[in-house]
Protein backbone atom coordinates (compact mmCIF):
# COMPACT_ATOMS: atom_id res chain seq x y z
CA UNK A 1 0.00 0.00 0.00
CA UNK A 2 1.32 3.42 -1.13
CA UNK A 3 -0.07 6.85 -0.04
CA UNK A 4 0.92 9.19 -2.90
CA UNK A 5 -0.71 12.79 -3.74
CA UNK A 6 -1.78 13.20 -6.82
CA UNK A 7 0.01 16.66 -6.84
CA UNK A 8 3.29 14.86 -5.98
CA UNK A 9 5.68 13.60 -9.10
CA UNK A 10 7.32 10.42 -8.81
CA UNK A 11 9.77 9.85 -12.48
CA UNK A 12 9.23 6.14 -13.92
CA UNK A 13 11.77 4.55 -12.40
CA UNK A 14 11.85 4.98 -9.06
CA UNK A 15 11.55 2.51 -6.88
CA UNK A 16 8.89 2.48 -3.88
CA UNK A 17 8.77 0.37 -0.69
CA UNK A 18 5.52 -0.59 1.29
CA UNK A 19 3.80 1.60 2.82
CA UNK A 20 5.31 4.67 1.32
CA UNK A 21 3.70 8.28 1.92
CA UNK A 22 4.42 10.88 -0.38
CA UNK A 23 2.43 14.21 0.48
CA UNK A 24 1.96 17.30 -2.04
CA UNK A 25 4.27 18.37 -4.37
CA UNK A 26 7.19 16.21 -3.47
CA UNK A 27 9.34 15.07 -6.02
CA UNK A 28 10.85 12.37 -6.31
CA UNK A 29 13.79 11.16 -9.24
CA UNK A 30 14.08 8.19 -11.65
CA UNK A 31 16.82 6.52 -10.02
CA UNK A 32 15.88 6.90 -6.22
CA UNK A 33 15.10 3.81 -4.19
CA UNK A 34 12.66 4.82 -0.99
CA UNK A 35 12.02 1.87 1.87
CA UNK A 36 9.73 0.56 3.27
CA UNK A 37 7.05 2.69 5.67
CA UNK A 38 9.08 5.65 4.27
CA UNK A 39 7.30 9.14 4.09
CA UNK A 40 8.88 12.52 2.11
CA UNK A 41 6.66 15.17 3.07
CA UNK A 42 5.24 18.21 1.35
CA UNK A 43 7.60 20.07 -0.83
CA UNK A 44 10.73 18.11 -0.29
CA UNK A 45 13.04 16.65 -3.32
CA UNK A 46 15.05 13.28 -3.49
CA UNK A 47 17.05 13.37 -6.61
CA UNK A 48 19.99 11.11 -8.12
CA UNK A 49 20.82 7.68 -7.49
CA UNK A 50 19.39 8.13 -3.90
CA UNK A 51 18.07 5.33 -1.52
CA UNK A 52 16.41 6.25 1.95
CA UNK A 53 16.14 3.48 4.06
CA UNK A 54 13.03 1.89 6.15
CA UNK A 55 10.96 4.11 8.77
CA UNK A 56 12.54 7.12 7.77
CA UNK A 57 11.36 10.81 7.00
CA UNK A 58 12.00 13.33 5.04
CA UNK A 59 10.61 16.83 5.67
CA UNK A 60 8.98 19.66 3.67
CA UNK A 61 11.41 21.03 1.42
CA UNK A 62 14.97 19.25 2.09
CA UNK A 63 16.09 18.71 -0.97
CA UNK A 64 18.57 15.09 -0.70
CA UNK A 65 20.76 14.32 -3.47
CA UNK A 66 20.80 17.38 -5.80
CA UNK A 67 24.65 17.62 -7.57
CA UNK A 68 27.48 18.95 -5.54
CA UNK A 69 28.39 22.40 -4.50
CA UNK A 70 31.96 21.92 -6.50
CA UNK A 71 32.97 23.94 -9.51
CA UNK A 72 34.88 20.88 -10.67
CA UNK A 73 31.70 18.74 -10.24
CA UNK A 74 31.41 17.29 -14.00
CA UNK A 75 27.65 16.26 -14.50
CA UNK A 76 26.84 12.86 -15.49
CA UNK A 77 30.15 11.81 -15.53
CA UNK A 78 29.54 9.34 -12.68
CA UNK A 79 26.93 7.53 -11.01
CA UNK A 80 26.24 9.78 -7.74
CA UNK A 81 23.61 10.28 -5.46
CA UNK A 82 23.44 9.84 -1.00
CA UNK A 83 22.78 6.93 0.98
CA UNK A 84 20.40 7.22 4.21
CA UNK A 85 20.33 4.24 6.53
CA UNK A 86 16.61 3.41 8.28
CA UNK A 87 14.94 5.21 11.09
CA UNK A 88 16.40 8.50 10.25
CA UNK A 89 14.98 12.10 10.38
CA UNK A 90 15.31 14.88 7.98
CA UNK A 91 13.93 18.09 8.64
CA UNK A 92 12.88 21.02 7.14
CA UNK A 93 15.32 22.55 4.52
CA UNK A 94 18.18 20.47 5.06
CA UNK A 95 20.34 19.88 1.96
CA UNK A 96 22.04 17.03 1.38
CA UNK A 97 24.10 17.12 -1.39
CA UNK A 98 25.27 13.92 -4.00
CA UNK A 99 29.29 12.61 -4.32
CA UNK A 100 31.28 13.56 -6.81
CA UNK A 101 34.31 11.79 -9.13
CA UNK A 102 37.18 12.58 -6.72
CA UNK A 103 35.18 9.39 -3.80
CA UNK A 104 32.88 7.04 -4.67
CA UNK A 105 30.11 9.26 -5.66
CA UNK A 106 27.90 8.78 -2.89
CA UNK A 107 27.45 11.01 0.62
CA UNK A 108 26.79 8.46 3.18
CA UNK A 109 24.59 8.68 6.34
CA UNK A 110 24.02 5.88 8.75
CA UNK A 111 21.01 4.43 10.79
CA UNK A 112 19.31 6.72 12.95
CA UNK A 113 20.26 9.92 12.08
CA UNK A 114 18.40 13.29 13.62
CA UNK A 115 19.38 15.89 10.91
CA UNK A 116 17.16 19.02 12.20
CA UNK A 117 16.00 21.89 10.21
CA UNK A 118 18.80 24.18 7.84
CA UNK A 119 21.53 22.08 8.26
CA UNK A 120 23.64 21.08 5.52
CA UNK A 121 25.72 17.90 4.71
CA UNK A 122 28.34 18.56 1.40
CA UNK A 123 29.44 16.11 -1.01
CA UNK A 124 31.59 13.18 -0.11
CA UNK A 125 30.41 13.30 3.29
CA UNK A 126 30.73 9.80 5.77
CA UNK A 127 28.67 10.29 9.05
CA UNK A 128 27.74 7.03 11.18
CA UNK A 129 25.72 5.82 12.80
CA UNK A 130 23.26 7.67 15.66
CA UNK A 131 24.60 11.00 14.47
CA UNK A 132 22.64 14.13 15.81
CA UNK A 133 23.13 17.74 13.90
CA UNK A 134 21.63 20.54 15.29
CA UNK A 135 20.06 23.32 13.37
CA UNK A 136 22.06 25.17 10.87
CA UNK A 137 25.09 22.87 11.52
CA UNK A 138 27.15 23.12 8.53
CA UNK A 139 29.40 20.16 6.94
CA UNK A 140 31.87 20.85 3.96
CA UNK A 141 33.08 18.74 1.73
CA UNK A 142 34.79 15.18 2.26
CA UNK A 143 33.43 15.46 6.27
CA UNK A 144 33.65 12.15 8.51
CA UNK A 145 31.61 11.62 11.14
CA UNK A 146 31.82 8.72 13.73
CA UNK A 147 28.60 6.78 15.48
CA UNK A 148 27.46 9.25 18.02
CA UNK A 149 28.67 12.07 16.95
CA UNK A 150 26.38 15.20 17.79
CA UNK A 151 27.40 18.43 16.38
CA UNK A 152 25.36 21.55 17.58
CA UNK A 153 23.51 23.95 15.95
CA UNK A 154 25.35 27.22 13.91
CA UNK A 155 28.84 25.33 13.80
CA UNK A 156 30.65 24.48 10.93
CA UNK A 157 32.76 22.03 10.14
CA UNK A 158 35.97 22.49 7.30
CA UNK A 159 36.42 20.51 4.61
CA UNK A 160 38.01 16.75 5.18
CA UNK A 161 38.02 16.85 8.96
CA UNK A 162 37.67 13.82 10.61
CA UNK A 163 35.13 14.02 14.21
CA UNK A 164 36.18 10.07 15.99
CA UNK A 165 32.97 7.98 17.43
CA UNK A 166 31.55 9.70 20.31
CA UNK A 167 32.28 13.53 20.16
CA UNK A 168 30.28 16.54 21.09
CA UNK A 169 30.82 19.35 19.50
CA UNK A 170 29.45 22.31 21.13
CA UNK A 171 27.39 24.79 19.55
CA UNK A 172 28.82 27.76 17.43
CA UNK A 173 31.89 26.51 16.95
CA UNK A 174 33.56 26.72 14.71
CA UNK A 175 36.01 23.20 13.41
CA UNK A 176 38.79 23.14 11.38
CA UNK A 177 40.60 19.84 12.68
CA UNK A 178 40.34 16.57 13.80
CA UNK A 179 38.53 15.77 16.91
CA UNK A 180 39.95 12.33 19.02
CA UNK A 181 36.87 10.05 19.61
CA UNK A 182 35.20 10.36 22.76
CA UNK A 183 36.03 14.19 23.46
CA UNK A 184 34.21 17.25 23.78
CA UNK A 185 35.24 19.69 21.64
CA UNK A 186 34.52 23.89 21.62
CA UNK A 187 35.33 27.51 20.40
CA UNK A 188 36.08 29.25 17.43
CA UNK A 189 38.22 28.05 16.46
CA UNK A 190 37.32 24.94 18.37
CA UNK A 191 39.93 22.72 19.99
CA UNK A 192 39.49 19.58 22.46
CA UNK A 193 38.24 20.59 25.68
CA UNK A 194 37.66 17.21 27.71
CA UNK A 195 35.69 13.99 27.44
CA UNK A 196 32.41 13.69 26.41
CA UNK A 197 31.65 12.40 30.05
CA UNK A 198 28.10 12.46 29.30
CA UNK A 199 27.94 10.75 26.30
CA UNK A 200 30.16 7.95 27.22
CA UNK A 201 28.16 7.22 30.72
CA UNK A 202 25.13 6.79 28.69
CA UNK A 203 27.00 4.02 26.99
CA UNK A 204 29.69 2.31 28.72
CA UNK A 205 30.03 0.93 32.23
CA UNK A 206 31.91 2.59 34.87
CA UNK A 207 35.28 0.64 34.60
CA UNK A 208 35.20 1.95 30.81
CA UNK A 209 34.29 5.59 31.44
CA UNK A 210 37.43 5.65 34.25
CA UNK A 211 39.91 3.94 31.53
CA UNK A 212 38.77 6.49 28.94
CA UNK A 213 38.88 9.72 31.74
CA UNK A 214 42.50 7.75 32.77
CA UNK A 215 43.60 7.81 29.20
CA UNK A 216 42.24 11.09 28.03
CA UNK A 217 44.73 12.19 31.27
CA UNK A 218 47.45 10.37 29.67
CA UNK A 219 47.01 11.72 26.33
CA UNK A 220 47.02 15.25 26.83
CA UNK A 221 48.56 16.30 29.94
CA UNK A 222 51.81 16.75 29.00
CA UNK A 223 54.35 15.24 26.42
CA UNK A 224 54.18 14.79 22.57
CA UNK A 225 50.70 13.66 21.65
CA UNK A 226 51.67 11.20 19.23
CA UNK A 227 54.36 9.84 20.94
CA UNK A 228 51.86 9.18 23.64
CA UNK A 229 49.10 7.34 21.74
CA UNK A 230 51.93 5.31 20.02
CA UNK A 231 52.70 3.90 24.51
CA UNK A 232 49.00 3.75 25.35
CA UNK A 233 48.61 1.20 22.25
CA UNK A 234 50.79 -0.95 23.49
CA UNK A 235 49.42 -1.19 26.47
CA UNK A 236 45.71 -2.29 24.70
CA UNK A 237 43.96 -1.45 27.83
CA UNK A 238 40.36 -1.37 25.96
CA UNK A 239 39.07 -1.33 22.24
CA UNK A 240 37.63 2.51 23.14
CA UNK A 241 41.12 3.07 24.09
CA UNK A 242 42.94 2.32 21.09
CA UNK A 243 40.17 3.97 19.05
CA UNK A 244 41.27 6.85 20.43
CA UNK A 245 45.17 6.52 19.79
CA UNK A 246 44.77 4.75 16.53
CA UNK A 247 42.84 8.07 15.73
CA UNK A 248 45.68 10.86 16.70
CA UNK A 249 48.44 8.70 15.41
CA UNK A 250 46.62 8.78 11.80
CA UNK A 251 45.12 12.06 11.89
CA UNK A 252 46.04 14.11 8.45
CA UNK A 253 44.50 17.61 9.78
CA UNK A 254 46.05 17.57 13.47
CA UNK A 255 44.56 17.37 17.17
CA UNK A 256 43.84 21.03 18.53
CA UNK A 257 44.72 20.77 21.98
CA UNK A 258 43.82 23.37 24.38
CA UNK A 259 45.39 25.53 25.50
CA UNK A 260 44.69 27.51 28.89
CA UNK A 261 45.70 31.41 29.26
CA UNK A 262 48.27 32.83 31.40
CA UNK A 263 46.40 35.25 33.15
CA UNK A 264 49.50 35.93 35.72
Amino acid sequence: MKNIHPSAVIEQGAILGENVVIEPYAYIGKNVKLGNNVTIKQGARVLAHTSIGNNSTIFSYAIVGDIPQDISYKKDEIISGVNIGKNSIIREFVTINSGTQKANGFTTIGDNAFIMAYCHIAHDCILGNNIILANNATLAGHVELGDYVIVGGLTPIHQFVKVGEGCMIAGASALSQDIVPFCLAEGNRASIRSLNLVGIRRRFDKDEVERLNKAYKFLFNKGNIKENAQELLEKNLSENVNKMCQFILETKRGIPIYKRKNNG
